[in-house]
């Protein structure tokens, strides 16, 4: 009796706590704080609460013991939550969590102990953030994770034992990166994985030795990259049984490319460059290869090929695309005669592709720093060094130089370091980068100089660092954009300048940067962008201008921009938004922030162009009291208009209207006049005194209309489907 009487103390309890802009379903032990304005996790959450939805609110940061309060969660979404960091021991305490997503959010570095705490987590979703790096150990407290979600991040290299501690893991997702190295152990510690997916991604070659520790993988996904050659005996793993090597550039598989996997049954190889392929040496259960777009060559080359799919029973899908006699032939109908050769050269083998050297060092590791020869790793962290050391082991890759004070980095600063992949130099009080600093560190991808003292860059510093694609300048000291200084940095994909004291962007600031992808200039003081700013970053896809001093919207500096996918304008001063401003990259984009910027005035036509590609909008806490006709934005997923005083009159009446097709929680509510206040728009009854009320488009429900007249409208409604949203979530 005494269990009884708590648990319903508790239960009570836990009613009478819920937070204000939530819902909370005690029976289920549910809480939904859907598409709010939420800065912080509500600190009034039932205890005994396990599922807990925040999707789309603002909440940036994850701080150390978020969730101590509510230790009961099994499910936690975070979806679209502008997160963009996790501190040390956020999910502490969570020790019950089996979901947990923090999918399309802004997290760029995961460290050792952004996890801790997780130890009964099954399923990790991180796809669609912007992390650049994983520090090995940041999944070694997930022992019990079996799907693990890296999709469309912007990962370039994994070092080996990343995935460390990660014993039961089936699935891991990898795709939609930019991964072209890779750590010959990076999968060494993944016993259990099943199934690996390495698809779009900028591998060159395949990674046979990385993949050679995954005895137990069924399945693997390397298509969409830009491999050319499978060389003899690239895999070596014994229980792969489909393998997908689609819309590469394959232009040869070595005989016995695969003679090391004797379960392969499926092989695809579509969309290749491909004319032809040799009788596949020691694919004894191969069932299936599809050939299907490859320019295949059906000549007497092509005869062995094609004994052997008889001989070995093996299926196969493709056509011919020469000679013209047989185009169009699929393979399985051809005959050996039919395949002849006239005057035809054998196509040239392609030459071997050489190994990559590995520069083993057995040098001693600098006074007073760790390094691990396991992981490759150095670190001199906060040991209050004056000058760089140097002697690091030669196959260092990750070296840590955080929390001192060189004040400078002098030329030639890191001899013999070739394998260096990432450089950890925050918070070291730098005021000069000399030129030919990073001469040498031919294969560094990372380059952290967040939070010094810089003002100014050469290009010269960047001199012998080809391969940089992740630049963080943050929190530094410039007050413009170091003109010219990328023009050695081919491969730039990211760079970060924000928090610095900015003014402008002028034509040629970013000039060399041809290959820039995301561009972060948040928290500065930009008034004027040039039309030409960037136009020599015709790959840019995001653009981060928030928290800026623009008046207007820099419609004329977006041309030039067709892949453009993300803006964001939030908390810039822009009172009134005129047409056509986002009329150059309508084509493309898919994410618009538009919120806390004191927005007065909305033009008619200012959405022109934009529409079902738009997927997410975040207008909230702006003043405007009306918006303009977005009935075409038929693929949004996200619309905030909380805090938004709308006047709830007749001329509000098409957005009402359209807010109630939308499958959506958009927090609209009225500001005026007097008898509406505070009512949601979607609600509110002041729109059925107006004279269209009546006479509302197909698919309003009027409550004064017959069930039969009602009929037509239904049918009518259901031509044009609702925007796509969160469905299940809907309160």
């Amino acid at each position: 009796w005494g269990l009884l009487l708590l648990a319903a103390a508790l239960g009570v309890t836990a009613a009478t706590r819920c937070p204000a802009p939530c819902i909370c379903d005690n029976l289920r032990a549910h809480v939904l704080c859907l598409n709010g304005s939420l800065m912080a996790i509500p600190d009034t959450i039932p205890e005994l609460t396990k599922k807990l939805d925040l999707r789309g609110n603002s909440l940036m940061v994850i701080p150390a013991g978020a969730f101590l309060a509510i230790p009961y969660l099994t499910h936690l979404d975070l979806q679209h939550c502008k997160v963009e960091r996790l501190e040390e021991g956020a999910f502490r305490g969570l020790g019950r969590l089996v979901y947990l997503n923090l999918a399309s959010n802004g997290i760029a570095l995961l460290y050792q102990e952004s996890l801790d705490g997780l130890s009964s987590l099954q399923q990790l979703i991180l796809q669609g953030n912007r992390i650049e790096e994983i520090q090995p150990g940041a999944f070694g407290h997930l022992g019990s994770l079996t799907v693990l979600d890296l999709r469309a991040n912007a990962l370039v290299y994994l070092p080996d034992m990343v995935f460390q501690g990660l014993q039961v893991l089936r699935w891991l997702r990898l795709s939609h990166n930019f991964l072209h190295v890779l750590g010959s152990e990076a999968f060494a510690a993944l016993p259990a994985l099943r199934r690996l997916s390495l698809d779009h991604n900028e591998l060159q070659t395949l990674p046979g030795e990385a993949l050679a520790r995954l005895d137990g993988a069924v399945r693997l996904d390397l298509g969409h990259n830009p491999i050319t050659y499978v060389p003899e005996e690239a895999l070596a793993m014994a229980s792969l049984r489909h393998l997908v090597l689609d819309h590469a550039s394959l232009q040869d598989v070595a005989p016995d490319a695969f003679a090391r996997s004797p379960q392969l049954r499926m092989l695809d190889l579509r969309e290749n460059q491909l004319q032809g392929l040799p009788p596949l040496a020691g694919a004894w259960g191969l069932a299936r290869v599809s050939l299907d777009g490859n320019p295949l060559l059906c000549s007497c080359l092509l005869r062995p090929f094609h004994n052997w799919l008889a001989r070995a029973r093996v299926q196969a899908e493709g056509a011919c695309a020469a000679p013209p006699a047989l185009r169009g032939r699929s393979l399985d109908s051809l005959k050996p005669p039919e395949m002849r050769c006239s005057r035809l050269r054998p196509p040239s083998s392609p030459t071997t592709l050489p190994e990559q050297l590995r520069a083993a060092s057995s040098r001693q590791c600098p006074r007073g720093c760790v390094c691990s020869p396991d992981f490759h790793h150095g670190s001199c962290e906060n040991r209050d060094l004056q000058e760089i050391p140097r002697d690091f082991p030669g196959d260092t890759r990750l070296l840590d130089l955080r929390r001192n004070t060189f004040r400078t980095v002098p030329p030639d600063a890191f001899p013999g370091l070739k394998e260096l992949v990432s450089l950890h130099l925050q918070s070291c009080s730098i005021q000069t980068l000399h030129p030919g600093a990073l001469r040498g560190l031919e294969s560094l991808v990372y380059l952290y100089l967040t939070d010094n003292h810089l003002s100014t860059l050469a290009a010269a510093a960047f001199e012998g660092a080809p391969q940089l694609a992740y630049l963080d300048l943050d929190h530094n000291a410039f007050t413009r954009v170091p003109t010219g200084a990328f023009r050695l940095l081919p491969n730039l994909i990211s760079l970060h300048l924000q928090h610095n004291a900015i003014g402008e962007l002028a034509e040629g600031d970013l000039a060399g940067a041809r290959g820039l992808r995301w561009l972060y200039l948040g928290g500065n003081a930009i008034r004027h962008i040039a039309p030409a700013a960037l136009a020599p970053t015709k790959m840019l896809e995001k653009l981060q201008l928030e928290g800026n001093h623009l008046a207007e919207v820099p419609t004329a500096a977006l041309q030039g921009l067709p892949a453009l996918s993300e803006l964001k304008l939030s908390r810039n001063p822009i009172t009134h938004m005129g047409d056509s401003a986002f009329l150059p990259v309508a084509s493309s984009l898919q994410h618009l922030y538009l919120d806390n910027m004191g927005l007065e005035q909305i033009s008619p036509h200012a959405f022109t162009g934009l529409g079902p590609k738009i997927r997410s909008l975040y207008l909230e806490n702006n003043k405007m009291s009306n918006i303009p006709d977005m009935s075409n934005f038929m693929g949004l997923e996200i619309l905030n208009l909380q805090d938004v005083p709308f006047h709830c009159d007749c001329q509000l009446l098409p957005l009402h209207r359209w807010i109630n097709k939308l499958n959506l929680r958009v927090g609209a509510t009225c500001g005026s006049p007097a008898e509406a206040q505070g009512l949601k728009v979607k609600l509110s009854t002041t729109f059925q005194t107006c004279p269209a009320w009546g006479r509302g488009e197909a698919g309003e429900t009027n409550p004064n209309k017959t069930k039969a007249a009602s009929k037509p409208s239904k049918k009518k409604r259901s031509k044009k489907p609702p925007a796509r949203g969160f469905s299940k979530s809907r309160a």
